[in-house]
Parts: structure tokens; sequence; C-alpha cells
């Protein structure tokens, strides 16, 4: 990989990383439905005007009921869930929670008609990170943490569901026209919502640095870099830093929030991550790859991946 492919890799291992940290000291000082519309909304207005080039608006258009799918699944319901959850759990927990999509993925391209065989090593991987994940959550599925938990897999279903709608449905269709409308379509949703729960008071500066972050750094800059580095290494090895998203978060976490580091949760990630590995492996057809913003690629590598994203 080239210098160039490096640095954006490792920009994209943060921006991708850090929105954990920014959404839980975020939502400390306004309610979710107001986080989720700073951030589609921002990140909406300002990928609009690159989207408009080309035409590729209409092109996503032309395909809306996948698109408004795409966006509920991607965006709309798991940005909500994710949010709501980090008004319980630590950041580096649902960071670390997240990093199943990958086996989730798996599950779900078997589980919505694909065809493809799963060698042994993709069986191992799928045991071996479902482990991990009852190693990770099953102490939270009782008490005040199970509703929150629950969450943070609904969002880590609808990272891995969003990438099979691109692949099959939008397959045609610009990443970048797509994420734009997606954002702007979600940020409409949020926003009666975010009106009636508007803060009567200014929030507090960390507050507003932390929505302003989300909205354009994690949202609207890493998506440009995303697809920069797309077009820099491929989408295949675009989608190798999202291995690294979540250790991103737990530093983070730990270093910034002072949020406990566990033998359990370093345990509990390895076998995710190992089983990530696995279940990804190139031994047969490669399911949907990990996502913390999942989006197929733009032109010209089309049709060269099954999905990609996201954002956490």
């Amino acid at each position: 990989m080239s210098r160039r492919g490096w640095l954006l890799f490792v920009i994209m291992s943060v921006l991708w990383g850090v929105p954990y940290l920014m959404i839980k000291v975020a939502v400390e000082g306004v309610s979710v439905p107001m986080v989720v519309f700073a951030r589609t909304a921002i990140g909406g207005l300002l990928l609009l005007p690159l989207a408009l080039r080309g035409g590729g608006i209409r092109r996503v258009l032309k395909h809306w009921r996948p698109v408004v799918a795409f966006t509920a699944l991607e965006m709309i319901g798991p940005w909500f869930f994710l949010t709501d959850a980090e008004r319980t759990l630590p950041s580096s927990l649902c960071g670390l929670i997240i990093a199943t999509v990958p086996v989730i993925g798996a599950i779900a391209v078997r589980a919505t008609g694909g065809t493809e065989r799963l060698g042994r090593a993709r069986w191992i991987g799928l045991a071996v990170g479902l482990v991990g994940v009852a190693i990770l959550v099953g102490p939270n599925l009782s008490g005040g943490d199970a509703w929150p938990t629950i969450e943070v897999l609904f969002t880590a279903l609808g990272y891995a569901i969003a990438p099979l709608i691109v692949a099959r449905y939008l397959n045609d269709v610009p990443g970048l026209p797509l994420t734009a409308v997606s954002l702007s379509l979600a940020a409409i949703v949020y926003a009666p919502a975010a009106i009636v729960t508007w803060p009567d008071e200014r929030p507090e500066p960390q507050v507003l640095w932390a929505l302003a972050g989300l909205g354009l750094l994690c949202t609207a800059v890493a998506f440009v870099v995303f697809f920069a580095l797309i077009r820099e290494v491929g989408p295949a090895r675009a989608t190798v830093f999202t291995y690294v998203n979540p250790a991103v978060a737990v530093l983070v976490g730990v270093l910034v929030l002072d949020e406990p580091l566990t033998a359990l949760i370093v345990v509990a990630f390895g076998a995710i991550l190992l089983g990530s590995v696995l279940a990804t492996s190139r031994d047969a057809p490669a399911p949907v790859a990990p996502v913390a913003e999942p989006l197929d690629a733009p032109e010209p590598h089309r049709g060269e991946s099954q999905g990609e994203t996201r954002v956490g």
C-alpha cells in the first residue's frame, strides 16, 4: 500500500473510532434525537454540494425504495439506538459490541438467501465470534444494562444488513450521492423530534464541540476520506481499517473518559476480532465487510465489494 494509502487508512481508523466518545459527551447535554439530527444535518449539508456533481442524485432518487430501506437500517435506526444506549453504557463497550458486525453480516448473508458455501475457517470464525459476543454482552443482559446492550446489538444488526441492500439493489448508485441523500433524509426524519426536545439553555461547550465533531469529522469528512481510500487501495483493502476502529474506541474511552478496561473485555475483543477475520476470510465468497458506516464503493470500483461502512 502506498504512503498516501497508509495515511488515509490511519485517518479513517481514527475518524470512525472516535464517534463513540463524541456521542457519549454529546448525549450528556442534549437529547438523543438532537444528537442524531445534528450529525445527519451537518453531514448532509456538507456532502450535498459534492454529490450534486455529475447527476448522481438523480440516479439515487430512481431507486428511492431501497434508498429508504438502506437509510433506515444504516442511520435512522442504528444511530438512535447507539446514542440512546450510550446514555447508560461506556462508549468503549459500545464500540466493542459494534465489532460483531462482520460475524452478524456473515450470518445475515446466509439468512437472506446467500448461496455461497462457508468453508471450515468461516464456520470456526462464526463460532469464535459468537463466543466473544456472549462473553462481552452476557454480564450486561440483566438489570438496567439489558436494554441498552440490546440496542447496541440492534445497531450492529442494522449495520450488517444495510450493505446487503446496497449490494443487491443499489449496486449502480455512486456512494457519495447515496450518502448525502441518506443523511439528508435522516435529518428530515429527526427534525421534528429535535425541535421538540431542543434544549432550553445553551449546552456546555464540550457538548457543542462533540456535535460539531460528529457531523463534520466523523460523518462528512470521514466519508470523503473513505471514498478517497477506496480509490487509492480498492474497496476490499479499504475496509480492513474497520478492524482497528474498536481498539480506537476503547483507547479513547479509557484515556479520555476513564472507562474501565478489564481482562474480560480484552478476551472478548480478541475472540470477536479473530472471529471477524476468519468469518470474512477468502476461503469462500466473502460475506458483508465490517462497517462503522456501510456503503458500496463509488465509481469506478462498482461491483468489487459487497458493501462497506461505518460510521459508528
